[in-house]
């Protein structure tokens, strides 16, 4: 298992959108995704689970990756956080 901490620095926090990014990303992989806030570790291939974290930005949270294609898995998960999932942090 992998694991990385990351902030979310986009403006609006982790809301819908970058959920469903999220999702999108770790579904392309065969390894388990997971977020975690605090105590709480959900699946980072579920928008709804995901969604419950309830993140605000500039918190920091944890990626989890556990399987076969981890490496790379974790690797494009981090980079969208990097990227603010490509919306605009300064408008």
């Amino acid at each position: 298992m992998l694991e990385q901490e990351v902030t979310i620095r986009n403006e609006s926090g982790f809301h819908a959108r970058p959920a469903a990014i999220l999702v999108q990303t770790a579904n392309k992989f065969k390894s388990a995704v997971y977020l975690a806030k605090d105590s709480k570790k959900v699946n980072g291939k579920s928008v709804l689970s995901l969604m419950s974290l309830a993140i605000p930005q500039n918190t920091k949270v944890k990626i989890l990756v556990d399987g076969e294609d981890e490496k790379q898995a974790l690797e494009e998960l981090v980079d969208l956080f990097i990227n603010n999932f490509m919306e605009d942090s300064g408008s």
